[in-house]
Protein backbone atom coordinates (compact mmCIF):
# COMPACT_ATOMS: atom_id res chain seq x y z
CA UNK A 1 0.00 0.00 0.00
CA UNK A 2 1.36 3.38 -0.80
CA UNK A 3 0.95 6.31 1.26
CA UNK A 4 2.25 10.24 0.91
CA UNK A 5 3.55 11.64 3.80
CA UNK A 6 3.24 15.13 4.63
CA UNK A 7 6.63 16.27 6.09
CA UNK A 8 6.88 19.61 8.18
CA UNK A 9 9.01 21.04 5.60
CA UNK A 10 6.67 21.23 2.86
CA UNK A 11 7.63 17.88 0.85
CA UNK A 12 6.05 14.73 0.17
CA UNK A 13 7.79 11.39 1.05
CA UNK A 14 6.01 8.06 -1.20
CA UNK A 15 6.48 5.48 1.07
CA UNK A 16 5.54 1.79 0.28
CA UNK A 17 3.78 -0.41 2.74
CA UNK A 18 3.41 -4.61 2.98
CA UNK A 19 0.53 -4.69 5.54
CA UNK A 20 0.74 -7.83 7.40
CA UNK A 21 -1.54 -6.84 10.04
CA UNK A 22 -4.97 -4.94 10.89
CA UNK A 23 -5.77 -4.16 14.31
CA UNK A 24 -8.74 -2.33 15.69
CA UNK A 25 -8.14 -1.03 19.38
CA UNK A 26 -11.93 -0.81 20.51
CA UNK A 27 -12.73 1.18 24.14
CA UNK A 28 -10.05 3.33 24.14
CA UNK A 29 -10.96 6.67 25.82
CA UNK A 30 -8.92 7.89 28.51
CA UNK A 31 -11.42 9.34 30.09
CA UNK A 32 -13.50 6.10 31.31
CA UNK A 33 -17.17 8.10 32.01
CA UNK A 34 -16.62 8.43 28.27
CA UNK A 35 -16.20 5.04 27.58
CA UNK A 36 -18.52 3.96 30.11
CA UNK A 37 -20.63 6.71 27.31
CA UNK A 38 -19.76 4.75 24.39
CA UNK A 39 -20.28 1.34 25.68
CA UNK A 40 -24.50 2.62 26.74
CA UNK A 41 -25.20 4.47 23.13
CA UNK A 42 -23.63 1.31 21.29
CA UNK A 43 -25.80 -0.88 24.44
CA UNK A 44 -28.93 1.07 22.84
CA UNK A 45 -28.47 -0.36 19.80
CA UNK A 46 -27.84 -4.19 21.36
CA UNK A 47 -24.09 -4.26 21.39
CA UNK A 48 -22.62 -6.18 24.31
CA UNK A 49 -20.31 -4.52 26.89
CA UNK A 50 -17.08 -5.16 26.49
CA UNK A 51 -14.93 -7.86 28.50
CA UNK A 52 -11.96 -5.52 29.43
CA UNK A 53 -11.08 -2.12 27.75
CA UNK A 54 -9.16 -2.08 26.06
CA UNK A 55 -9.98 -4.47 23.12
CA UNK A 56 -7.89 -5.31 20.20
CA UNK A 57 -9.86 -7.20 17.16
CA UNK A 58 -7.53 -8.57 14.30
CA UNK A 59 -9.11 -8.23 10.93
CA UNK A 60 -8.57 -9.66 7.40
CA UNK A 61 -5.77 -7.17 5.86
CA UNK A 62 -7.28 -7.41 2.84
CA UNK A 63 -10.46 -5.10 4.06
CA UNK A 64 -7.79 -2.04 4.68
CA UNK A 65 -8.44 0.62 1.27
CA UNK A 66 -7.68 3.55 0.14
CA UNK A 67 -10.49 3.32 -2.10
CA UNK A 68 -13.61 6.36 -2.37
CA UNK A 69 -15.70 3.35 -2.62
CA UNK A 70 -17.19 0.78 -0.36
CA UNK A 71 -19.85 -2.14 -0.89
CA UNK A 72 -21.69 -3.52 2.51
CA UNK A 73 -24.20 -6.01 2.54
CA UNK A 74 -27.52 -3.87 3.37
CA UNK A 75 -27.52 -0.69 5.10
CA UNK A 76 -27.08 -0.95 8.73
CA UNK A 77 -23.31 -0.40 8.89
CA UNK A 78 -21.89 3.01 9.84
CA UNK A 79 -18.08 4.63 9.67
CA UNK A 80 -15.98 5.56 13.07
CA UNK A 81 -13.35 8.02 12.48
CA UNK A 82 -9.99 6.89 14.24
CA UNK A 83 -6.06 7.97 14.31
CA UNK A 84 -4.60 4.89 12.55
CA UNK A 85 -0.70 4.22 13.27
CA UNK A 86 1.30 2.57 9.84
CA UNK A 87 4.42 0.27 11.28
CA UNK A 88 7.07 0.63 8.63
CA UNK A 89 11.25 0.87 7.99
CA UNK A 90 11.32 4.56 8.33
CA UNK A 91 9.01 5.04 11.85
CA UNK A 92 5.57 5.01 12.37
CA UNK A 93 2.96 6.78 10.26
CA UNK A 94 -0.39 8.14 11.41
CA UNK A 95 -3.27 8.15 8.89
CA UNK A 96 -7.15 9.13 9.25
CA UNK A 97 -9.37 6.07 9.14
CA UNK A 98 -12.27 4.57 9.65
CA UNK A 99 -13.60 1.17 11.56
CA UNK A 100 -16.58 1.02 9.44
CA UNK A 101 -18.80 -1.58 10.94
CA UNK A 102 -21.46 -3.67 10.44
CA UNK A 103 -23.83 -2.70 13.57
CA UNK A 104 -26.41 -5.32 13.05
CA UNK A 105 -23.81 -7.83 13.56
CA UNK A 106 -22.37 -6.14 16.22
CA UNK A 107 -25.64 -6.86 18.36
CA UNK A 108 -24.06 -10.53 18.74
CA UNK A 109 -20.69 -10.91 17.56
CA UNK A 110 -18.68 -7.37 17.85
CA UNK A 111 -15.19 -9.19 16.24
CA UNK A 112 -17.12 -10.77 13.45
CA UNK A 113 -19.04 -7.60 12.71
CA UNK A 114 -15.53 -6.08 12.19
CA UNK A 115 -14.66 -8.50 10.13
CA UNK A 116 -17.87 -7.85 7.66
CA UNK A 117 -17.11 -4.02 6.51
CA UNK A 118 -14.17 -2.62 4.30
CA UNK A 119 -11.49 0.22 6.77
CA UNK A 120 -11.13 2.93 4.55
CA UNK A 121 -7.88 4.86 5.16
CA UNK A 122 -6.15 7.96 3.98
CA UNK A 123 -3.16 8.25 1.70
CA UNK A 124 -2.05 11.25 2.86
CA UNK A 125 0.05 10.38 6.49
CA UNK A 126 2.35 12.51 8.90
CA UNK A 127 5.69 10.98 11.15
CA UNK A 128 4.59 10.17 14.29
CA UNK A 129 7.35 11.47 16.12
CA UNK A 130 6.42 15.27 14.56
CA UNK A 131 2.83 15.08 16.40
CA UNK A 132 3.63 13.62 19.45
CA UNK A 133 4.29 16.42 21.16
CA UNK A 134 0.82 18.28 20.23
CA UNK A 135 -1.20 15.16 20.30
CA UNK A 136 -3.66 15.73 22.27
CA UNK A 137 -4.58 18.78 20.17
CA UNK A 138 -5.12 17.38 17.20
CA UNK A 139 -8.71 17.20 15.89
CA UNK A 140 -10.97 14.01 15.25
CA UNK A 141 -13.92 14.90 13.05
CA UNK A 142 -16.73 12.90 10.47
CA UNK A 143 -19.69 14.16 8.50
CA UNK A 144 -22.17 12.33 6.97
CA UNK A 145 -24.01 12.32 4.12
CA UNK A 146 -27.49 11.46 4.53
CA UNK A 147 -30.50 11.75 2.09
CA UNK A 148 -28.76 13.98 0.56
CA UNK A 149 -27.77 16.47 2.87
CA UNK A 150 -23.89 16.49 5.24
CA UNK A 151 -24.86 16.51 8.90
CA UNK A 152 -21.93 16.81 11.68
CA UNK A 153 -21.36 13.05 12.86
CA UNK A 154 -18.22 13.43 15.33
CA UNK A 155 -16.03 16.11 16.75
CA UNK A 156 -13.47 15.80 19.24
CA UNK A 157 -9.71 15.71 19.78
CA UNK A 158 -6.99 12.85 20.20
CA UNK A 159 -6.95 13.89 24.09
CA UNK A 160 -9.47 11.78 24.50
CA UNK A 161 -8.32 8.77 23.75
CA UNK A 162 -5.47 6.96 24.81
CA UNK A 163 -1.90 8.02 23.88
CA UNK A 164 -0.23 6.29 20.86
CA UNK A 165 3.02 5.15 22.91
CA UNK A 166 0.57 3.73 25.45
CA UNK A 167 -1.80 1.48 22.71
CA UNK A 168 1.43 0.93 20.59
CA UNK A 169 2.50 -0.87 24.27
CA UNK A 170 -0.40 -2.34 25.23
CA UNK A 171 -0.83 -3.63 21.94
CA UNK A 172 2.91 -5.30 21.43
CA UNK A 173 4.53 -5.00 24.64
CA UNK A 174 7.10 -2.79 22.79
CA UNK A 175 7.84 0.56 22.18
CA UNK A 176 7.08 0.52 18.39
CA UNK A 177 5.05 -1.32 15.78
CA UNK A 178 6.16 -3.87 13.68
CA UNK A 179 6.77 -3.08 10.19
CA UNK A 180 3.11 -3.71 8.00
CA UNK A 181 0.96 -3.39 11.45
CA UNK A 182 -1.59 -0.54 11.29
CA UNK A 183 -3.22 -0.23 14.24
CA UNK A 184 -6.66 1.44 15.08
CA UNK A 185 -6.34 3.86 17.67
CA UNK A 186 -10.49 4.04 18.52
CA UNK A 187 -12.81 6.27 18.11
CA UNK A 188 -14.69 9.30 19.92
CA UNK A 189 -19.23 9.25 21.00
CA UNK A 190 -20.88 10.41 17.67
CA UNK A 191 -23.42 13.60 17.71
CA UNK A 192 -26.60 11.93 18.61
CA UNK A 193 -27.77 8.57 17.48
CA UNK A 194 -25.19 6.16 15.81
CA UNK A 195 -26.45 5.83 12.36
CA UNK A 196 -25.15 5.02 8.82
CA UNK A 197 -25.36 7.18 5.64
CA UNK A 198 -24.88 7.44 1.81
CA UNK A 199 -21.04 8.73 2.17
CA UNK A 200 -18.58 9.85 4.90
CA UNK A 201 -16.00 12.25 5.20
CA UNK A 202 -12.97 12.16 7.98
CA UNK A 203 -10.16 14.25 9.22
CA UNK A 204 -7.65 15.35 11.34
CA UNK A 205 -6.54 18.62 11.69
CA UNK A 206 -3.34 19.36 13.31
CA UNK A 207 -3.61 23.43 14.84
CA UNK A 208 -0.39 23.55 15.83
CA UNK A 209 1.22 22.89 12.05
CA UNK A 210 -2.00 23.61 10.34
CA UNK A 211 -2.52 20.50 8.45
CA UNK A 212 -4.98 18.02 7.72
CA UNK A 213 -4.95 14.23 7.02
CA UNK A 214 -8.82 13.91 5.01
CA UNK A 215 -10.56 10.76 3.06
CA UNK A 216 -13.88 10.67 2.06
CA UNK A 217 -15.95 7.15 0.68
CA UNK A 218 -19.80 6.63 -0.52
CA UNK A 219 -21.10 3.59 0.57
CA UNK A 220 -23.25 0.85 -1.69
CA UNK A 221 -25.80 -0.98 0.36
CA UNK A 222 -25.81 -4.41 -1.55
CA UNK A 223 -29.26 -6.41 -1.10
CA UNK A 224 -30.09 -8.67 1.56
CA UNK A 225 -31.07 -12.28 0.11
CA UNK A 226 -32.15 -15.44 1.35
Amino acid sequence: MRFHVQELSGDETVVEVNVTEVVIGGWTGRDQAAVQHHIDELADIGVPAPSTTPLFYRVGVELLTQSAYIQTVGDGGSGEVEAVLIGTASGTLVAVGSDHTDRKAEAWSVALSKQLCCKPISSQVWRLNEVLAVWDDICLQSAQEQAGATVDYQDGVLGSCRRPEEMIKLYTGADELAEGTVLFLGTIPVIGEIKGGEAFAMRLFDPAHDRTLQHAYRVEALPVVS
